[in-house]
């Protein structure tokens, strides 16, 4: 097993019932879990972003987590909301194309600093994003009839740091981190769970509204994830990772089904949970890593692993990242995960047994020479509905996290260049002949 790099983040570490049903078949456990992930059906992107460059030239901006906003009075108008780390919001039409860029806000006491994004999510008339570098959320209005700039920042002054407890705490980017939103439907209360960097807890925000228009939060719990497992010759085990840093959770997702919240895990698998943080949370896969010892160098920031003693799981490789829904018109569907580590995508029944079911996958591919596919995926979202006639079985976009062609750097190399593809469910159901 060759060396990899420790748990960090993966740019700095090495339809309808009758599309429900063509998945099925497409994606049945007969043959997608019969054969080696590389005979996974392929699917080909539609379109792209203009690629962010991680450098000064290109205003560091990482391609990180997308949302899809749906515009219900014009859904060919929908649109694309996805965080760029260091360069903030990025927001895009349904042809990939630019609408609006929004800048993170600088850190207290810091305005020549970058800001830093992580994810979004979006509810009902907002984007709701993790502001990394202040840990806080931060709430952007939708509005459709502004078609320049249809996102304008409504977050309440007076909102808190989720988990920090000073400014000390904030500067050691222990901060917020993962995001999904959630509706109770027996209250009609909203809400937000946040994963904090680097760390192993999750948040129970309660989303407020102001008399003066703008969108803040209370706390309502936290809930801590495991960082250390035991294996089943009893020996106790945790993934390796640079000093003083624990497992973190980034990809998050609530079924609105059952309220159930599921929750990636990088290093270790996914868990699943209720959404209010008030039960037990049950792992219901693992990455192929978990279990595999290693040694962490200072020198090479890379961890050395072990032999892998077979207890992993055998659908995703670490990092498991970005989680989304498939959510049919009957309340069937799937779960979807970004298997960041062999470039693919895995789906898992949503029925609440003991383990969700692996139900097969895919990947993306390139559709043509200047139209890749997306590897390292980082962050996905889906959304099953008709969105005008370039999307009328709706939309899939994921992060790409090598974009390619590269761009030059002027110096013999190449720059570090991320983007977001976009893909017609439609395209699922076109795999089906392959």
């Amino acid at each position: 097993m060759s060396p990899v790099r420790p748990h960090r983040s993966p740019r700095t570490a090495a339809a309808a019932a009758a599309l429900g049903a063509t998945l099925v078949a497409l994606l049945a456990p007969s043959s997608a879990q019969a054969h080696p992930s590389t005979t996974l059906p392929t699917v080909t992107p539609t379109a792209e972003t203009a690629a962010l460059y991680d450098d000064e030239a290109g205003s560091n901006s990482d391609a990180d987590d997308p949302a899809i906003w749906r515009n219900a009075a014009d859904p060919a108008r929908s649109l694309v909301v996805a965080t760029a780390k260091e360069g903030g919001l990025r927001v895009y039409d349904l042809d990939a194309r630019l609408v609006q860029s929004i800048p993170a806000p600088a850190p207290p006491g810091e305005e020549d600093a970058p800001g830093r994004f992580n994810n979004v999510d979006t509810i009902s008339d907002l984007a709701v994003v993790s502001d990394r570098g202040n840990d806080r959320l931060r709430f952007y209005r939708i509005d459709p009839s502004r078609p320049g700039q249809p996102l304008t920042d409504v977050t309440d002054p007076a909102a808190s740091p989720v988990f920090s407890t000073d400014q000390s705490d904030i500067n050691e980017q222990r901060t917020a981190y993962g995001l999904a939103t959630w509706q109770d439907k027996s209250t009609g209360r909203s809400y937000a769970l946040v994963s904090r960097r680097n760390r192993t807890g999750i948040a129970l925000l309660e989303l407020k509204r102001t008399a003066a228009g703008t969108v803040g939060y209370r706390k309502i719990r936290t809930l801590e994830l495991p960082s250390s497992f035991r294996l089943p010759n009893g020996t106790s085990w945790s993934p390796c990772a640079e000093p003083d840093e624990l497992p973190q959770v980034e990809g998050m997702v609530v079924d609105p089904a059952n309220g159930m919240l599921y929750a990636g895990q990088e290093d270790i698998g996914i868990w699943r949970m209720r959404a209010d943080l008030t039960a037990a949370p049950v792992l219901v896969d693992k990455v192929k890593e978990y279990g595999v010892p290693g040694v962490y160098d200072e020198e090479t920031e890379e961890c050395a692993p072990g032999a892998d003693p077979g207890y992993g799981g055998k659908r995703i490789a670490a990092d498991v990242e970005g989680l989304t829904l498939f959510q049919e018109r009957d309340g069937d569907g799937y779960l979807l995960a970004s298997s960041q580590g062999d470039n693919t995508f895995a789906l898992y029944d949503r029925e609440l047994s003991e383990r969700n079911e692996y139900e097969g996958g895919f990947r993306i591919g390139a559709a043509s020479a200047t139209l890749d596919g997306s590897e390292e995926c980082d962050g996905a979202a889906i959304l099953n509905q008709p969105l005008g006639a370039r999307y009328p079985r709706g939309l899939l976009v994921v992060q790409d996290g090598h974009e390619t062609p590269a761009a030059p750097d002027g110096e013999g190399g190449e720059r570090e260049a991320t983007g977001f593809k976009f893909v017609d469910l439609g395209a699922v159901v076109d795999a089906a002949d392959m």
